[in-house]
């Protein structure tokens, strides 16, 4: 059986797997397993435990230890701020590394520190940054941002953000032909009642998730840009849960910030790959 737990960020689910000892990957080529099928069976959320990522806990000869991020269709990302929230808190509470840490990730080392439930990591500095990107959609221009945070994201300010239809226009943004061919996730972001409110269509998931910690980073950050608000600047994301963006004016230092709920500790049964 393998030993799991699932955590989860502001509304985003991970299950965490340590595989220090290589247990996973063996387990894999046994039993002729491409990765992208045992992530999707786990990531299932009927026939599987169900997740919006995976993330394999590996060693390190650089930092505490290293990742293996997985989005729930099976495909790698390179970075995921809520994924390396609660990866932080798995690491820290299971002996791994110490409260202050730092992780290799596929968008490089990022460092982390955990206070009980609460936990803040340092984001890659965003990169391929263009506040004024056009794209067409339907035969209408739709004006937005687009930036690095880690993944690529394109945020669109909207007038009511409860009416957009998330999982349709978000879906047409994410295969836009500008972004090929990795494509790109997609949020939507509106200003009212003094709070900044983010949904986003995460790639990968294919679909709108609670939240997405590098998509409130792009959001955060063009907020500042466009409209002249000082950090820290504080998200409000799908779940109803806050999250708080650090940076400075020049985007080298990128902090994101919030809870890191533990859900639960399992094991898996090897019968479920079949």
């Amino acid at each position: 059986m393998i030993e799991f737990s699932k955590l989860e960020g502001t509304g985003n689910d991970f299950i965490i797997i340590d595989d220090r000892n290589g247990s996973i990957k063996t387990f894999l080529k046994k039993k002729e397993i491409e990765v992208e099928t045992f992530v999707q069976t786990i990531c299932n959320r009927k026939r599987g435990i169900g997740a919006d990522g995976l993330i394999l806990i590996e060693n390190s000869f650089r930092a505490n230890f290293k990742w293996d991020f997985f989005n729930a269709d099976g495909s790698r990302a390179s970075m995921c701020g809520n994924g390396a929230r609660c990866t932080a808190r798995f690491a820290f509470e299971k002996g791994i590394a110490p409260q202050k840490m730092s992780f290799e990730t596929g968008a490089g080392i990022i460092k982390a520190e955990v206070t009980g439930k609460t936990v803040k990591v340092q984001m890659t500095r965003p990169h391929s940054i263009n506040f004024t990107r056009e794209i067409e959609i339907n035969g209408g221009k739709v004006k937005g941002a687009f930036l690095n945070t880690g993944v690529p994201h394109f945020v669109v300010f909207v007038e009511d953000i409860e009416n957009v239809n998330v999982e349709s226009f978000g879906r047409k943004i994410r295969s836009h032909k500008t972004f090929e061919p990795e494509g790109t996730n997609a949020n939507f972001v509106q200003f009212k009642d003094g709070k900044l409110f983010v949904r986003t269509y995460e790639r990968g998931v294919e679909g709108e998730t609670l939240a997405c910690g590098t998509g409130s980073v792009a959001a955060a950050i063009t907020f500042w840009k466009l409209f002249s608000r000082k950090p820290p600047i504080t998200v409000i994301t799908r779940s109803g849960k806050p999250l708080t963006i650090y940076f400075d004016e020049e985007l080298k230092e990128v902090f994101l910030e919030g809870e890191a709920t533990w859900i639960c500790d399992g094991k898996l049964r090897e019968e479920v790959f079949g």
